[in-house]
């Protein structure tokens, strides 16, 4: 699969989201994309447990340990590359969680403004 090319909602080269635990659609670490990605796994969190409470009451329990798939549950504190709507869907309740922006991959701007994207700036 060939993705898009890794750049940034701020135009540069696009870092690392996480790599313990390893996230991405491609499991690069990275929030890279492309067509095939129909969820835009794209935006690159911080992760909190308001957030984590809010994603599992939707039906997307990130927090409980998967082993067969190999994925540890998330907590806060954790990076992870999630989907740009179900980024806009938290921002309009009030539960968005903080986003590295030099980790946020530039498609993520085809659903989500980047004036929204920067209320939640994480610090680096």
């Amino acid at each position: 699969m060939k993705m898009d090319r890794s750049e940034n909602v701020l135009g540069g080269k696009l870092e690392p989201c996480s790599m313990d635990p390893v996230t991405g659609f491609f499991r690069n670490g990275c929030c890279d994309t492309n067509d095939q990605d129909a969820g835009s796994h794209t935006v690159c969190v911080v992760m909190t447990a308001e957030f984590l409470a809010y994603s599992k009451y939707f039906g997307n329990d990130l927090s409980t340990p998967r082993p067969e798939f190999g994925f540890p549950g998330l907590k806060p504190g954790d990076q992870w590359c999630l989907c740009a709507s179900r980024f806009a869907q938290a921002h309009d309740e009030g539960v968005a969680p903080k986003v590295r922006l030099e980790s946020t991959h530039r498609r993520a701007l085809e659903i989500v403004p980047l004036e929204v994207l920067e209320l939640y700036a994480a610090i680096k």
